[in-house]
Formats: C-alpha cells, sequence, structure tokens
C-alpha cells in the first residue's frame, strides 16, 4: 500500500504536460474507488496516518489533474508558427485541441469534480483527520457543488484561445482570400467537432450558432476579396463609346475587359486549385458560391458583346472560355493540387 501510495505521490509531483492529463485521471479515479476499502481495511487509530495519506494523494492527483488541464492553455499560448499552414489546409494545433477536448470529455464527471475540488480540502476541514467512506463521499459529492460546470467555464476558455491564436495564425497568410479559407477551414472543423461531441453540451447552443455565423462572414469575405476584381471585367461602364449606350461599343475597351477577365480567372483558378478544403459539404458550398456569383455575370456579359467580336480576326484570343468551361475550372477549386489549366500548358 505505501509503494502504491508513494507512486501516486510521484505522479502527482511529475513535470506536467498535456498528454498526462489522462493517465493522472485514471489514478485519481481507482484511487477514489479504493478509498473506502483503505478505510474499512486499514481502521483503527493505529492506521490514521495511512487513510490520510491516501486521501491526501487523491487530492493531490486532483491538483496535478488540473495544472496538467492548465498546460493545454500555455501549449496553445506557446505554439507561435512564423510558417503558415499550405494551401490554409486545417492547422495541426486545431486537430490536437479539439481531439485532446473530445477525449477530455470521457472523462467529463471526474473534471467537474477535479476542478470543483479546487483550493483543496483543507477549505473543507477534512484533510488532516482520518475519514471514513461517508465522510469522502460527502467531500466529493456535497460540499463544493455550485451551480455552473467549472469544466464549462476551463472549456470556452481554451476555445477562446483557441480562436484568438487562429486568427494570429491568419495573418501569416499574403493573400487575404487565402487566409480566410484558412478561417473557414478551421472554424468549420471546430464547430463539427463540437456538435458531434459532448463538448456540445459544455459550450451550448448559443456559441455553436456564433462560431457558425463566424464560418459564413469568412466565406463571404473571401468572395469579395478573391473574386471581387473579376466581377468588375464584366461591367458595362466604360464599354460604350462616349458612355452612352445608344451610341456603340468601344471594341479595344471590350477587348481588354475580355483579355483582363481572362487573366484574372486563370490567376485564380491556378492558384486556388491548390488551395485546401478537405470538408466535403464546404468545398461544395464555395464552388456553387464562386459559380453563383462569376458564371450569371459572365453569361450575361458575353451574350451582349462577343457579337461585337465574332467577325474579327483571332477572336478566341479574347473569348477562350464558354460558361460552361468557366463552371468546368470552377469545380477544379480547393482540390489541393495543379488544375487541369495547369496541366494543360504544362
Amino acid at each position: 500500500m505505501i509503494q502504491f501510495l508513494n507512486f501516486g505521490e510521484a505522479v502527482a509531483i511529475s513535470r506536467r504536460s498535456p498528454e498526462k492529463l489522462f493517465k493522472i485521471l485514471d489514478m485519481y479515479e481507482t484511487l477514489w474507488e479504493l478509498i473506502p476499502k483503505i478505510n474499512s481495511i486499514f481502521s483503527g487509530e493505529v492506521c490514521s496516518t495511512l487513510r490520510s495519506e491516501a486521501f491526501a494523494v487523491w487530492l493531490r492527483l486532483g491538483e496535478a489533474a488540473r495544472g496538467t488541464f492548465l498546460e493545454l492553455e500555455n501549449a496553445i499560448k506557446g505554439d507561435l508558427a512564423k510558417n503558415p499552414v499550405p494551401g490554409g489546409a486545417i492547422h495541426p494545433l486545431t486537430r490536437y485541441v479539439m481531439n485532446y477536448m473530445r477525449l477530455a470529455c470521457d472523462y467529463r464527471d471526474t473534471l467537474e469534480q477535479v476542478f470543483k475540488e479546487d483550493g483543496g480540502a483543507e477549505m473543507n476541514g477534512v484533510s488532516a483527520r482520518a475519514l471514513d467512506p461517508s465522510d469522502v463521499l460527502e467531500f466529493r459529492n456535497g460540499t463544493n457543488t455550485t451551480d455552473s460546470s467549472p469544466l464549462s467555464t476551463k472549456t470556452i476558455a481554451i476555445m477562446e484561445l483557441l480562436e484568438s491564436n487562429l486568427n494570429a495564425k491568419s495573418k501569416l497568410y499574403k493573400d487575404p482570400a487565402l487566409s480566410y479559407v484558412f478561417l473557414m477551414n478551421n472554424g468549420r472543423y471546430i464547430v463539427q467537432k463540437v456538435k458531434d461531441s459532448e463538448i456540445h453540451s459544455l459550450l451550448g447552443d448559443v456559441w455553436v450558432r456564433q462560431h457558425s455565423s463566424n464560418v459564413r462572414r469568412y466565406h463571404k469575405s473571401y468572395q469579395r476579396v478573391a473574386w471581387g476584381k473579376v466581377l468588375s471585367c464584366l461591367r458595362d461602364e466604360g464599354i460604350h463609346v462616349g458612355g452612352n449606350f445608344s451610341s456603340g461599343v468601344s471594341k479595344p475597351v471590350l477587348k481588354e475587359r475580355f483579355k483582363n477577365f481572362n487573366a484574372l480567372f486563370e490567376e485564380l483558378q491556378k492558384t486556388q486549385s491548390t488551395w485546401i478544403v478537405a470538408d466535403d459539404q464546404l468545398q461544395t458550398e464555395l464552388r456553387i458560391s464562386v459559380a453563383e456569383m462569376v458564371i450569371p455575370a459572365y453569361r450575361q456579359f458575353l451574350g451582349r458583346f462577343q457579337y461585337y467580336l465574332e467577325n474579327d480576326r483571332h477572336p478566341e484570343r479574347y473569348i477562350k472560355y464558354g460558361p460552361e468551361e468557366v463552371e468546368a475550372l470552377i469545380n477544379e477549386l480547393f482540390e489541393g493540387a495543379p488544375s487541369s489549366m495547369t496541366r494543360r500548358k504544362s
């Protein structure tokens, strides 16, 4: 028994790292289950020191668990990568934290108790004397009950730290559109992990709605930043001679508009096909939103003005794509690989 308690003490005072939390909680739960038996087997005044020591080790394991959980916060704060994740993909820190919290939820009842005991049993006047099983049960289940969930509060703090860290990492991207893809990827991953696990009950519906709204906001910002210049090529302004819609079309201006559209679209398609959106639903939503922005505008522009270039020499230099081809190329975005356009040119 002494060796067992010494081992528990060694674990409690060992160097803390987030990965150790769950082994500490296993020992904490095991010792909790054993304390009533220890009190029963080692009854009597002569064994009071042993009983008190068992309870003290249990408390120190709880303290170690609290400190180890705190190391997760420190790990998030200390993750200060200087290079962005290629393609705006989900950051390893995001996966680590969310999987860690999902596993922590398997120990939810135990962690709730550990955080309720913060401050130690001395506050309850029970650490210095030998306990019988009813004393332990009263300490664990009765004296530190609060209306709010300590684990919920801790989880909200973890999520806020992660969100702040990811916002800082998004600024590492030189392309603002890619920074929004990064925030979308990580935001969607976090929301899905929360919705599909016990984390949801810790954070609540309001949190999920707010962060789902954030993902939608990143989506709209991506559309505006990435595709605004492409759409500006498809405006009527400046194409008509003298600015009068009834006075004819300036072919040089029209040719320049088509050339600019082709160049911008090809560059975006080439670049964004290498960006990564692993979530199939998000990938589809992004492609559809881009198509809904670009294709109707391009089809209308083509319908109004292709007539003026069809009889010129080499009209294909300016009208390079039909609407269906544009749609097919949009459907290659976010694959994390060179597009068919890039492969054809190489």
